[in-house]
């Protein structure tokens, strides 16, 4: 169990990217959902030893981990949003050279562990080409083999299929959630479909604060017959928005498509709609923008 309480952080301009951030994360796969600026790569760097937070706790289990952050990364596995290799260097020789630096020192030990885990991301039939000529997907994968050498208990990937196509995305969670069945995974993203295929627990973190925790499936049900939605015209939005609590706009057939959350029947033209996770998290954070 990864426990965080009352986490804050300053940084030395005086913004407050985490303000009394409180999470129990337990093994499996766990979701973090933020827009850009939300604070989640500083949470992030904090949970990884990367940066010392201005006040509160960090806990894994029974490691002290703003203490004693050398005991948390002999367990630690972690992905960060720019991770930066060698580009000449072959998949394999810098996976050899990121076991040694994690402590494999034994030759055949070190060996076994490069070749599972080349194979188990699926990158063994290129484990001699440059990592330069790796796809974002590829490059994504041999992050994901560096994070997990030496069978870590708690792994952080940071934005991680941001950039992909959709093919190397579904290879990239299916990845995720073969790994996570036995380890405490943080996933922390903008990306609402990730959390939606992976996540049974989330949060939603805005404004460096924990807005919304919880299972998807039912803070989706908080909003069933809750989330309206109409077509309209782009010059009828301004509009619209003053009368209504507009959550999301896309465009479809040139038409501006609106959902809006109300209690109530909010009027002619409009329709139920699911409220799916998406507007959970829009309608959290435009909330928490409000209240700012």
């Amino acid at each position: 169990m990864l426990t965080i309480e009352n986490l804050t952080h300053v940084y030395g301009n005086g913004t407050r990217a985490l303000d009394g951030v409180s999470l129990s994360i337990p093994k499996g796969m766990f979701g973090l959902l933020g827009p850009n600026g939300a604070g989640k790569s500083t949470l992030m760097r904090s949970i990884a030893t990367l940066q010392t937070p201005t006040s509160g706790s960090i806990r894994f289990g029974d490691i002290d981990v703003i203490r004693t952050p050398e005991q948390l990364r002999r367990v630690l596995g972690y992905l960060p949003q720019d991770f930066g290799v060698y580009p000449r260097v072959s998949a394999y020789d810098m996976l050899d050279h990121m076991a040694v630096l994690k402590g494999i020192s034994n030759g055949r030990d070190r060996k076994q562990t490069v070749e599972a885990l080349l194979n188990q991301v699926n990158l063994w039939p290129v484990r001699g080409k440059a990592l330069a000529g790796f796809s974002g997907g590829m490059r994504q994968r041999f992050g994901i083999a560096q994070a997990l050498i030496g069978n870590p208990e708690l792994i952080i990937v940071d934005e991680p299929t941001a950039g992909l196509d959709p093919e190397e995305r579904n290879r990239f969670l299916n990845l995720l959630a073969e790994v996570g069945e036995n380890v405490v995974i943080i996933l922390s993203t903008h990306i609402v479909e990730d959390v939606t295929d992976l996540c049974p627990r989330m949060a939603v973190l805005a404004g460096g604060k924990i807005q919304l925790e919880g299972a998807p499936v039912e803070l989706m049900h908080t909003l069933q017959g809750r989330v309206w939605t109409r077509t309209v015209d782009k010059a009828d939005l301004a509009e619209l928005s003053k009368a209504h609590n507009v959550i999301s706009t896309r465009l479809f057939a040139g038409r501006t498509v609106v959902h809006v959350l109300s209690d109530t029947h909010p009027g002619d033209g409009f329709e139920p709609a699911p409220g799916g996770l998406e507007d959970v998290y829009l309608a959290t954070v435009n909330a928490s923008r409000r209240a700012a």
